[in-house]
Order: structure tokens, then sequence, then C-alpha cells
């Protein structure tokens, strides 16, 4: 029989799989690690309108968050480490031994088509720059700027990338070299053998145990998914390796028919025990929350729409005169529900959390008690940001 989720029921399960249902207590290190195994991944984005999106989407969840136990554990306790899932991520270093695959199946492509972006030549800098780092140590790619004895190279190739830049990316897609740290934003690479731990770089997993875990663990975090929603978890298998996955796991899973926001029934999969597992699960907090527009409850835009009825997109990349609402906009969550979004930026200069607009969806009151509870939490992440008050621009508050 097929497990019947309500609307409602499903927004619960998905939020408290994203962690979004958590005690806020303080948090570790320790904690931290937790969190973010269990999450399985934190995107990793520069652009810092009010705060970066990995320290964001870990504020989020608990804003006791600290972003030195972030750094520690990702540059002194070697316990994650950076790479691509869907985009860059921060990932537990346990499942490095999985990367292995991304890494194997990345090489089999990576080199014919960078290739093609480049001019000829591209060959020659990929084993020189991995002996500069292996002979030098850490390297950041403005160290390839000026060879001994080049005048100033102007960069070239792909992004604006000089050669050495790819070599260093195409390394790191492909496994010889890892992420030892960042300064400012920029990435320092390393062998990777002297970045992971040893106990994780030595791991080995099959194939087949490769697939098993990629679908088993998304899925878990998931709470319910189709086939291409198990896919695009990770990014790390094909939709079709997935779909055979689903058919093989079949005496493991059980069907649900959840209902979607728009009223219409959809059809999904998650494990036998579902329905004593998600009874477990504690409910949302009333409370109201900014997240982050590269939060994982919203990555996968069809799924979150499906749910919340939350028609979002990033505008970053559309041209100012076509945006609908602006250029980096935060999506509003109040307990169970998506109410809006909010155009915002930090002036750290001023010390200013500058609102220019704030949309709520359509049946959201701009209620007194709502816009209470959105300046306490402006006032929280204006803090972690490190800027001293609220400014709504020309007086606007949202009324």
């Amino acid at each position: 029989m097929s497990l019947v989720l309500s609307n409602a029921g499903a927004r619960r399960i998905f939020l408290a799989r994203q962690q979004l249902s958590r005690p806020r207590g303080a948090m570790s290190r320790a904690g931290l690690l937790e969190l973010i195994d269990d999450l399985g991944f934190v995107q990793v984005d520069s652009i810092a309108t009010v705060e970066r999106a990995h320290h964001h989407i870990l504020f989020a969840r608990n804003p006791s968050y600290k972003r030195e136990h972030l750094t520690a554990l990702l540059e002194k306790d070697g316990a994650l480490f950076e790479h691509w899932t869907h985009d860059a991520a921060i990932v537990p270093a346990n499942l490095f031994p999985y990367w292995k695959h991304r890494f194997a199946r990345a090489r089999a492509t990576l080199a014919e088509r960078w290739r093609s972006w480049h001019e000829n030549g591209f060959e020659s800098y990929v084993d020189h720059v991995l002996e500069r780092v292996r002979r030098e140590g850490p390297l950041m790619a403005r160290d390839f700027e000026q060879e001994p004895g080049e005048g100033k190279r102007q960069p070239g190739g792909w992004w604006n990338w000089h050669p050495e830049k790819t070599a260093l990316e195409y390394h790191w897609r492909t496994g010889a070299l890892a992420i030892a740290g960042r300064e400012g934003f920029q990435k320092v690479y390393d062998l990777t053998e002297r970045v992971i731990p040893s106990r994780h770089f030595a791991g080995e997993v099959s194939e087949e145990a490769f697939v098993d875990w990629a679908c088993t663990s998304a899925l878990e975090r998931l709470g319910f998914a189709t086939s291409g929603e198990i896919a695009a978890f990770w990014g790390l298998i094909t939709p079709e390796e997935a779909r055979r996955w689903v058919e093989a796991a079949r005496d493991r899973l059980v069907p649900v028919l959840l209902t979607g926001a728009d009223g219409r029934p959809r059809a999904s999969h998650a494990f036998a025990d579902a329905a004593t597992a998600f009874d477990a699960l504690p409910a949302p907090p009333a409370r109201l929350r900014v997240l982050s527009p590269f939060d994982p409850l919203l990555r996968d835009r069809n799924r979150a729409e499906r749910l919340f009825g939350f028609n979002y997109r990033i505008e970053v990349f559309v041209p100012a005169p076509k945006r609908v609402y602006g250029y980096y906009v935060f999506p509003l969550l109040e307990g169970d529900r998506m109410i809006g979004r909010i155009d915002m930026k930090a002036d750290r200069k001023a010390g200013t959390l500058d609102v220019r607009r704030l949309w709520l969806e359509p049946g959201v009151r701009a209620s007194g008690g709502r816009l209470d509870a959105l300046d306490a939490e402006l006032a929280r992440l204006g803090r972690f940001a490190g800027v001293e008050r609220t400014v709504y621009l020309d007086g606007w508050r949202g009324e």
C-alpha cells in the first residue's frame, strides 16, 4: 500500500530532514560537524550581499553558529573538505571514498571538454602545475600569474582564467588536488593526500556500493523523493542509475502519494519504515527566518514549488531590466510556509542592513506582529553579518 501524505505533512517532513526543525541551543564544533553531516553538504558561494551562502545556511539552522568552527573543521581537523555536488560545496571528509568515483568520471570527460575551450598546449600546463604544488606546497592561482623568467602575462581562456588556473581547477575536479584553505575567498590548493586525513583518503568502495550509497543517503536526507530527485541531490550519479536503483530496491521502499501545494497528488518513494520514522520528526518552529538564496530547502526549485507553492529563482545572472524582484533576493520562511521574499544588502561601511523592498505571498498579511517578527529576525541576521541596525530605505517598513 502507498503511504499517503498531506501537503502539510510533506512540508513538515522535508523541513525536518533539511534540519530546519532542530533545537536552537548553543552549538559546539562537534555539533556543527553533526549538522553538516545530517545535511550532507553546504553550498559555497562567493556573493556576500548580506553574508556568504555557507555561513547563512548554517546560521538559519542555529543562530549560535560560529564561523571559526567551520574554518577549524575544514583547515585544522580535516573533518570537512570542499568539492562539487550540484555546485561547489563543503562535504564531510568521511564521504571522500565515494568522491573517488566522481573524480574517475570527471577524468573520463573533463580533459577533452576543457581542451576544447582552450588553445593548443593546455596539456603542457597540467603536469607543470601539479609538479609545482608537489614541490612547493600549497599554492594559489595568483602564484602562477608570473612564472620565473617571464614578463607579466595577461589572463586568458575560459572565464578569463590563465591556463595554470584552469589546470589547478582540473586537478581539483579530478582529485589530484584539494582545497587546503582560503585566503579571502581565493582557493589554496595542495596535494589531496596532504589535505584529506589518511583514514579517509585510503578508503575504497565499489561502483555498486557507490551508487547504492548515493541513492540511499539522498533519500534519507530528502525523506521522500522521485528517482530524478534522488539523482539530483548529490549530483554524483545519473538519473538512469537512480531509476535502476529504485527498481532494484523495491523491497526496501514504499510508494508515497503526497499532495502538492496545488492540491494535486504526486507519486514518490520512501523507505519502508517511513511512516514510523516520519511520526517521530519534530514540527518546525513557528518563528520567521530569512533563508539564503542557496539554502538546500530551495535548491531543487521545482520540488520547492511543488511542496510550498513558492516560485523562486535567483536573478543574479538576469539583466537588470528583466528582473522580476532583484539581484539577490532572500526567501522568507515562517513555520512551515514560504511567506515572501526580501531585497536587502549589508552596508558594512555605514553599519546598516539596508532593506529595499518586501514582497509577501498572496494571502499573507503584513500584520504588525509579522512585521515585528521580521524586524527581530533582520536584527539577528544583521548582527551576524556585522552591521548594527536595520534601515528601511525611504522610511519604508513594508506596511
